[in-house]
């Protein structure tokens, strides 16, 4: 069990964490009872993202090095940044609040997954010790920030023809408009990815003498960018339907969260994800 006492900051994340499910939980209650508990929603969910924001800061002073090593913190820091994502869409798209009931259950197994993960300490490898790490890393999660919320925007496209979410839906814009806002975020999806990309080549030039080896992380990362492009590219030149494309997208992104998420769990590569 965590020492609280010597981990501090172990309280402010289970703080955020119960503000970010009480949020979830009323947004997605809200859906199903058809009420608008839209403001509170929000605030609770800009609390949790402080509250977060504290947890990191005081880790990161604990220890020295950002979160950034241990499955523990990339689970961490990757749920701040799609809160932080999604609460910045909350509060900008007003019209399609809602897809929260989509967004919510995605973002509370990720929270289930970090509550069981060690707090464990270590240090930071010699290699991680660039600006380049920061920039990468920053680039990833605006990208999987974005397609999250096409992933909330595509999700309420294929429910609505269901009993659900005939009645639920019904004040969202129409599924050409959330089409389009899905393609949108998909599009900032690509070039923050391709950021990411030339970011990590850098890296590895400074921190392995070579800018890309083909290991599994860079594979992976690879394949799921040709994805995103493809799926881009697809959705144009074949004017796909908002059903066709919104299966697209929900393959995007189990693709994309595997590739942050399992390949760590299968690399012997130096350049891992976490250790």
């Amino acid at each position: 069990m965590p020492n609280f006492s010597e981990m501090p900051d172990l309280n402010y994340l289970w703080a955020a964490v119960v503000a970010y499910v009480l949020a979830g939980s009323l947004a997605i209650i809200g859906v199903l009872l058809r009420k608008r508990p839209e403001r509170t929603v929000l605030t609770l969910m800009a609390l949790g993202v402080a509250l977060h924001t504290v947890a990191i800061a005081m880790r990161w002073e604990r220890l020295g090095h950002g979160p950034f090593v241990t499955m523990f913190e990339i689970l961490s820091s990757n749920v701040w940044s799609l809160m932080l994502a999604f609460t910045l869409a909350y509060w900008r798209l007003p019209s399609v609040r809602p897809i929260a009931a989509v967004v919510m259950p995605i973002l509370f197994t990720m929270m289930g997954w970090l509550m069981t993960t060690s707090p464990g300490e270590t240090h930071l490898p010699p290699t991680y010790h660039t600006v380049w790490l920061f920039i990468h890393i920053g680039f990833g999660k605006v990208f999987l920030g974005a397609v999250l919320v096409a992933v909330g925007l595509s999700g309420v496209i294929l429910l609505r023809p269901t009993a659900f979410g005939q009645s639920r839906f019904q004040r969202l814009p129409d599924n050409e408009r959330l089409s389009e806002l899905a393609f949108r975020c998909m599009a900032i999806g690509l070039v923050f990815e391709t950021l990411m990309l030339i970011a990590g080549s850098i890296w590895a030039q400074d921190a392995w003498g070579r800018y890309w080896d083909w290991d599994p992380l860079e594979t992976w990362s690879f394949i799921t960018w040709l994805m995103v492009a493809s799926s881009l590219h697809t959705r144009v030149t074949f004017r796909l339907s908002p059903r066709i494309w919104s299966l697209l997208v929900l393959t995007v992104f189990v693709l994309a969260f595997l590739t942050f998420f399992g390949v760590p769990f299968i690399s012997t590569s130096p350049h891992k994800g976490a250790v």
